[in-house]
């Protein structure tokens, strides 16, 4: 993975003098900041957009891979056996006498 994301920077990097020799983009006063950036971020900058994704997602994974431990000696719930239970393993009446604990 890590060598992909390589290979899309260094290829951003041959691509983008193609780009940058292109004309100019047609921004006019008419166009709102918000269009003016997706497009800019959309055709000049599309490879380098993708690759900072690339870069974020293996980021994500990785932190969870990092943080996701097993643990041998912590109980662990079985939904299987909670939902199969008997109300008659569940709950266990006791009659306490008045004023005595138990």
């Amino acid at each position: 993975m890590l060598l992909l994301e390589l290979l899309l920077v260094a290829g951003s990097f041959v691509v983008s003098p193609e780009i940058a020799g292109a004309a100019a983009l047609p921004i006019d006063g008419s166009m709102d900041n918000i269009r003016a950036l997706g497009q800019v971020l959309y055709t000049r900058y599309v490879f380098l957009f993708r690759g900072a994704g690339a870069v974020l997602l293996v980021a994500m994974i990785g932190a969870i891979v990092l943080t996701l431990r097993h643990k041998p000696n912590v109980k662990r719930q079985n939904p299987l056996d909670q939902v199969g239970r008997k109300p008659s393993e569940a709950v266990k009446v006791v009659k306490v006498k008045s004023g005595q604990g138990l």
